[in-house]
């Protein structure tokens, strides 16, 4: 009863004046809690900061599509703002150690508040307990033990990887012949990775698939190569690749290359520039998106609010929808995907 009652008055009190732009989000009933309910939100966004905050920016990397995109929500909604920031990024998902120096930088007097996008579940945790004691931390995308979080702007990793796997179990139920499947999950030790391994093997698990071989690997596409071709190596009448973006980016011109397109199918655990053309030209089934622009700006805006007294909100997300050959189109790429021209802003002045 008192989650329900939580989810009515959090749906109400968010209701979208007349002409006001609305992000179509779910916020979490209980926040920081991925398993409570999702209350589906028409979420209006501040339409200007207060003043020019600057904020410290956290990411794992710049090395695939996806947080390129997140970095191209972070500029354009900082530009709608008025206000500025500066990117610092680990280079990986095994670069902790860098993470929290860069971390303990954003303590300086110079920002208002940290947005972060961590490379570990735990390991940032003393760090954030300390600098929240000075500023808000926000976390972006990647989940993150919530001590010391002032606010989330993430979907829940779980249901990513379960996206996926209903996929495959509806191409694929218990009774039906058996198909193998190659795992892909992503790298050791990152926040959204046993997440997105639980979600899709628990889906996974009501279906006539078998996963026969897991790879862990960083997201790097040099990486995600080294790893599809082991995998192909190995068992080459494989039926599926299922993985990362960088390692369905990197599948379909190996495949093609190995004579094995049409023969050996990818899906993707989220969506990349690379994925989306490969949704397009048929050659990858299906991915799930989280609309990383969305939860770019989200985070953005979410930090402007703590700054600011008027943070209401303080977990939520874009719905995640499946994407396939047959639904891919320009709302999906607008809410998903930075412009091609695009490249990473690592410092925004105010306008």
């Amino acid at each position: 009863m008192r989650k329900t009652l939580a989810a009515a008055l959090l749906a109400a009190a968010i209701a979208p004046p007349a002409q006001a732009e609305v992000w179509k989000l779910e916020a979490r009933s209980i926040p920081f809690d991925d398993t409570s309910p999702a209350v589906p939100i028409d979420y209006i966004p501040l339409d200007h900061a207060a003043k020019p905050w600057r904020f410290c920016i956290l990411y794992p990397h710049l090395k695939d599509a996806y947080w390129l995109s997140v970095n191209y929500g972070m500029v354009e909604e900082a530009r709608r703002l008025g206000v500025a920031f500066d990117v610092f990024e680990a280079g990986g998902y095994p670069n902790l150690t860098r993470q929290i120096e860069q971390l303990k930088g954003c303590a300086s007097d110079e920002f208002d508040a940290v947005i972060v996008g961590t490379v570990s579940y735990t390991g940032l945790t003393a760090e954030v307990e300390r600098i929240a004691r000075l500023k808000p931390v926000i976390a972006a995308v990647n989940d993150i033990d919530d001590s010391g979080i002032t606010a989330k702007a993430s979907v829940p990793w779980t249901e990513m990887g379960a996206a996926a796997g209903r996929f495959l179990a509806e191409r694929h139920p218990r009774s039906s012949p058996p198909v193998t499947v190659a795992w892909f999950p992503g790298p050791h030790g990152a926040g959204w990775v046993s997440f997105i391994e639980a979600g899709f093997r628990t889906a996974l698990a009501d279906s006539s698939a078998q996963i026969v071989m897991t790879r862990f690997g960083d997201t790097g596409t040099e990486e995600q190569v080294l790893l599809v071709e082991e995998a192909l190596e190995a068992m080459p009448d494989i039926d599926y690749l299922v993985g990362s973006g960088p390692m369905a980016e990197a599948a379909v011109p190996i495949l093609r290359a190995h004579g094995l397109e049409g023969k050996v199918s990818v899906v993707s655990t989220y969506l990349s520039h690379a994925v989306y053309r490969g949704l397009a030209r048929g050659r990858i089934l299906a991915a799930p998106t989280d609309s990383p622009v969305v939860q770019g700006r989200l985070a953005l805006e979410m930090a402007v609010r703590a700054l600011e007294g008027s943070l209401t909100v303080r977990h939520a997300g874009p719905p995640i929808s499946i994407v396939t050959p047959d639904t891919v189109g320009n709302a999906i790429a607008e809410s998903s995907l930075a412009p091609a021209s695009f490249v990473p802003v690592f410092t925004l002045e105010k306008e």
